[in-house]
């Protein structure tokens, strides 16, 4: 059996640990409440915005419209997952460096002779890429901190990576881009998802039907303009839902650590008391042996 001393600093071990998961599952909640308002504000109207863009590509000629354009057996394939940049939450990063694998394995064997670059945002799957050595890609001319994008996401920023992501396939140096990251549901569910991103598909519904458009106020217009808004959009909407869900994770997460260490602190005052009882009896039973040795 341990002794008080050995009982004694192990309560407090675990009372300050408890009170720092305490801590930080407070934060996490506090953050969480703008972070959903956020995104469940922005998820119909990015939703409706892609769908509406999905079916006028249905509309236009794949000649005219060079944001649908799609390749057989594409040469160079982006992969773009969104990560946190600290731990502490639960299996969020670990979801998306599974997913990230399963879809890299996936697009190696359906395309051997692709190139897949990665193109992570935040520390934990950046750290991850390079640890599994995948072929990281450098996107050139960007003054944006990737770190600091899946942290504080800000539509800014991600409307110049998405210049930038939209130059690369125009010019047919990436032939497809795909996103990777956690969508949020509530508090305590998260899921991985995978959504391409380039090249902009037709809707299902809408695959081998023939719609007719009228545009207003011209065809270039919807495709120069209103497309890259929405990729934009898309990509603001997958960052916000990866800062919900990791807050929804770090409080989920943090919420457990807390109860944990409060049963913990239960079994060792119980052990304490105890060790502490045992003691005592043993020091009585000292003095009654002295005295009767005493006695005699």
């Amino acid at each position: 059996m341990p002794s008080l001393k050995e009982v004694r600093n192990r309560i407090a071990s675990v009372n300050s640990t408890m009170q720092i998961t305490n801590a930080m599952k407070m934060v996490s909640a506090a953050k969480l409440r703008k972070a959903q308002d956020t995104i469940l504000q922005l998820r119909p109207y990015a939703n409706k915005l892609k769908s509406i863009i999905q079916n006028v590509s249905a509309g236009i000629d794949i000649s005219e419209n060079h944001f649908a354009r799609t390749t057989e057996k594409p040469q160079n394939i982006l992969i773009i997952p969104i990560s946190s940049n600290r731990g502490l939450a639960g299996a969020f990063n670990s979801n998306i460096n599974k997913k990230l694998t399963e879809i890299t394995n996936n697009l190696q064997n359906l395309h051997p002779q692709a190139n897949i670059f990665i193109f992570p945002i935040g520390k934990k799957v950046t750290e991850f890429g390079r640890k599994k050595k995948y072929n990281l890609f450098n996107i050139e001319n960007i003054n944006v901190d990737l770190f600091e994008l899946s942290e504080k996401p800000k539509f800014e920023n991600a409307a110049v990576l998405v210049d930038e992501l939209v130059r690369l396939f125009l010019n047919k140096k990436m032939d497809s881009v795909l996103l990777i990251y956690n969508q949020f549901k509530n508090a305590a569910v998260q899921y991985p998802v995978v959504e391409d991103f380039l090249p902009i598909k037709k809707s299902d519904e809408l695959q081998s039907a023939h719609v007719d458009y009228i545009f207003e106020p011209n065809r270039n217009f919807i495709i120069e303009v209103l497309i890259p808004q929405t990729l934009k959009t898309q990509l603001f909407k997958a960052l916000l839902d990866s800062n919900a869900s990791e807050h929804g994770a770090r409080m989920t997460a943090m919420h457990k650590a807390t109860d944990n260490a409060k049963e913990l602190l239960r079994t060792l005052r119980i052990d304490y008391n105890k060790a502490r009882q045992a003691a005592i009896t043993k020091e009585i039973l000292e003095i009654v042996a002295g005295a009767e040795a005493l006695k005699s």
